[in-house]
């Protein structure tokens, strides 16, 4: 059986992105070839939107105000559960934002 595979994706300003990066390639995240190739991922520059609800801290904008933010999406492989987790962890506290936003799928093995 092979090690379980899976892709996270977030997003994250420009101002931080190489913090952000750094801190999920510290997990194992962004390794393939059994370690041949690190720190491998791919950006896509976008624009996020979010309105902060009263009791909100937002790291950009104010409660009550849609927010509008140019963003970079990153997508990076995690092989292993254990360097997920370890990264979606180290990911939540290397974010600049309250609530990073950050998905994770599973790949399947076809």
């Amino acid at each position: 059986m092979s090690t379980p595979r899976f892709k996270l994706f977030f997003t994250v300003p420009q101002s931080s992105l190489e913090i952000c990066k750094q801190a999920v390639f510290s997990a194992g995240a962004g390794t393939y070839a059994a370690g041949k190739y690190s720190e491998v991922c791919f950006e896509t520059p976008g624009t996020g939107q979010f309105l902060p609800s009263q009791g909100a801290k937002p790291a950009v904008g104010e409660a009550g105000k849609v927010e509008r933010v140019e963003e970079i999406k990153v997508e990076v492989l995690c092989v292993g559960r254990d360097v997920m987790l370890a990264a979606v962890e180290k990911l939540k506290k290397s974010h600049p934002y309250e609530e990073p936003a950050y998905e994770v799928y599973a790949i399947e093995d076809v």
